[in-house]
């Protein structure tokens, strides 16, 4: 356009597409660039996009500069645009700030809907959930709707209700207002579908119920989100009769194709070990993305991931970066490198951040290592990545070192950098060096604790043994601990086996969780070490009565880009003579050594004999003696198992790293464990 053309409608169409599609330098330099033509000013479209740009934390005092200019100008209480963008960048650009964000709310003189909404997510967000729900009934207070008398002649007010308690975990509160609704619409049934499946703890088998009640109306026609919360409870169960079923209704209503459905469909196909299925439903989805990726990686050859299509290949390389990382396939990695250098993207960003993550992840932390260090540019999604890489191997020393230069380079840490930091603190028992940087990050950096960075200090107290003075830290949290914080203790009352704050732990889990599988056994264990077996067998009793079932352990190792995976007495590997042979002559040289089997993880009242055979049927020894007759020394042995390592397990690979002269590196549900010459990188505190 030539400039004597240029109004202000143009400028600030320019400012807010800079913003809205990531460039936001571009959009303060144009709004600079409009201060400087004479006779414009900005209007409320320009101010909005500017601090648009200011959600991102590195310009976040050019918007305390311009939330001045529109405080001045008296945009900032009159136009609901620029006060919601405000809001926004307090949380967003300031690391949470919920308090600034909540003046700014209540000086607005004008609210509209999404003015309401955006204030009660951000507060829900952070886990202020009473305060979001105390806003929420002002909102309808103010509109006049009362939801004691008028609740159930109001659609409208219904589902909103539903889906803000749903949204702050308050199900059970959710449900009373669905129940008490004379009408329901989609919206009201997938609010409440998606509230449970967020649940967990076996709500899922809730969500699946209230979603066949859906279909028997017969007036109520599912959604893509109302399939894409029941596809996730039938994983996660898993139920792959119900998927199957749901899988037909979203054929016949022609969703099966739309992302979130398909990755539903792929999840639950690839969970029930149905790889050509979930290929298919792969195949046919219209957005092909991380999340479907990351599920087929399994059953794909690197040549299989169409490198080749019409997509961006560097998108390409970081999705089956992800899916090599969560199933620890490193030999995929290393070709996905490798394909990285040939293809010219080694210097490009967000990929070295996935091969960072991927390294990381597949348990070679000097590989990850080596890629931050290639690195020019880094960002504080890259330095969090290797900080939290170095503390799930249990080095914090060096993730501790890597946060300090970080912060000398002038990157600003965001609240995953601090849980990264306070889970490095925690798996070494850093008392004092946790605290230190709990206080910290609110005062220098204006981040706002939130639930898992309570979690990450309740686990470090815990742990410790500090029972007492982690239950006095729950009770002097600012908002109600949820299951995450709970369940984190009880697994410190195991630890220490330390019974009666466990049942305590175990039952303000329930009342939030009443379908948990964790909580169940975590008490079940605690209750085995004492010989408790008939509390054992009340607990088992209520698992079935109440359909909970355990997740089953299992490890995996891949050999030769070929993943292995066993399960405890697993017999049917092609080489499970060989594998059990290696087991006893390994029971044998260890048990020399010193070794005593630790018959407290048998779960089950049974003879000495048979407890021993139990504990050497576990899938890790099953995995770690099928590397050792598959793989040559020195080479480091990588197995991976869902669920924590066993205790037992843990001290006898110790001893079998002595007698083979092997490292071995086992990655659990919680951490990495190097173990080399008897010795692991977690010091037996994990």
């Amino acid at each position: 356009m030539d400039k004597s053309k240029r109004n202000i409608v143009s400028y600030s169409s320019m400012i807010s597409c800079y913003a809205n599609n990531g460039f936001p330098l571009n959009a303060l330099k144009m709004f600079v660039e409009l201060l400087n033509q004479d006779g414009f000013f900005p209007n409320e479209y320009c101010f909005t996009g500017s601090i648009r740009a200011c959600l991102d934390w590195r310009f976040f005092e050019v918007g305390l500069s311009l939330f001045g200019f529109v405080l001045k100008i008296g945009y900032f209480d009159s136009h609901v645009c620029v006060g919601c963008e405000l809001i926004d960048m307090f949380v967003k650009g300031g690391g949470g700030d919920l308090m600034s964000a909540r003046k700014v709310f209540d000086r607005m003189r004008e609210k509209n809907v999404v003015t309401w909404n955006l204030m009660i997510t951000r507060l829900a967000q952070f886990g202020f959930y009473g305060d979001a729900i105390d806003l929420f009934l002002v909102m309808l207070e103010l509109h006049s709707w009362d939801i004691r008398s008028g609740l159930a002649l109001d659609l409208c007010v219904g589902c909103s209700l539903v889906d803000m308690y749903a949204k702050c975990g308050l199900v059970p509160e959710s449900r009373k207002v669905f129940d008490g609704m004379t009408d329901h619409n989609v919206m009201s049934w997938t609010a409440l579908i998606n509230g449970y499946v967020r649940g967990g703890g076996g709500q899922e088998r809730e969500a699946m119920r209230l979603f066949s009640d859906m279909l028997l109306q017969g007036y109520v026609v599912p959604n893509y989100f109302t399939f894409s919360g029941v596809l996730k409870a039938c994983a996660s169960l898993p139920d792959f009769w119900f998927g199957e079923q749901v899988h037909g209704q979203t054929i016949k209503l022609g969703l099966s194709a739309i992302d979130c459905v398909g990755n539903g469909l792929v999840s639950v196909y690839a969970r029930s070990g149905r790889m050509e299925c979930a290929r298919k439903c792969f195949d046919i989805l219209f957005d092909k993305n991380l999340v479907s990726r990351s599920v087929v990686v399994d059953d794909a050859s690197v040549e299989d991931l169409n490198f080749n299509s019409e997509q961006d290949p560097n998108r390409k390389i970081e999705y089956t970066s992800s899916g090599a990382a969560c199933i620890g396939t490193i030999g995929k990695g290393e070709q996905i490198h490798a394909m990285v250098v040939k293809m010219g993207f080694r210097t490009d960003l967000s990929v070295n951040n996935a091969l960072i993550s991927m390294y990381s992840k597949c348990g070679n932390k000097e590989a990850a290592l080596q890629v931050f260090n290639d690195m020019e540019d880094r960002t504080v999604i890259t330095w969090t990545s290797i900080i939290n890489g170095f503390a799930k191997h249990g080095f914090a020393s060096k993730a501790l070192e890597l946060f300090y230069d970080m912060l000398e380079t002038g990157v600003k840490p965001n609240d995953v950098t601090y849980i990264a930091v306070l889970s490095a603190c925690s798996h070494v028992g850093l008392i004092d060096e946790a605290w230190k940087h709990f206080t910290s990050m609110r005062g220098n950096y204006g981040i706002v604790p939130m639930m898992e960075h309570y979690a990450c200090m309740v686990d470090l107290l815990g742990r410790s043994g500090l029972l007492s003075e982690a239950i006095e830290f729950i009770n002097s949290m600012p908002f109600d601990a949820d299951a995450l914080v709970w369940r984190t203790f009880l697994g410190s009352c195991r630890v220490h086996r330390n019974t009666e704050p466990g049942e305590y732990a175990a039952k303000m889990i329930l009342e939030r969780e009443p379908h948990d599988p964790a909580t169940y056994i975590l008490l079940l264990n605690l209750y085995a070490t004492e010989g408790r077996w008939d509390d054992v067998a009340a607990i088992r009793k209520s698992m079935k009565q109440k359909q909970i079932t355990k997740e089953a352990a299992s490890s995996w190792i891949e050999i030769e880009n070929q993943v292995y995976k066993f399960h405890v007495g697993d017999t049917l590997h092609p080489k499970a003579q060989q594998i059990y042979e290696k087991l006893d002559e390994l029971a044998l040289k260890i048990k020399n050594m010193g070794y005593v089997p630790n018959t407290d993880f048998v779960l089950h009242d049974v003879e000495d004999e048979q407890e021993e055979q139990y504990l050497f049927q576990h899938s890790e020894k099953l995995a770690v003696a099928f590397a050792l007759i598959s793989t040559p020394n020195p080479k480091p042995i990588r197995v991976f198992k869902n669920l924590r390592v066993c205790g037992d397990c843990h001290m006898a690979i110790k001893y079998i790293s002595m007698v083979t002269g092997r490292e071995i590196v086992m990655r659990d549900a919680n951490r990495f464990h190097h173990i080399k010459d008897g010795l692991c990188s977690c010091n037996d505190y994990w």
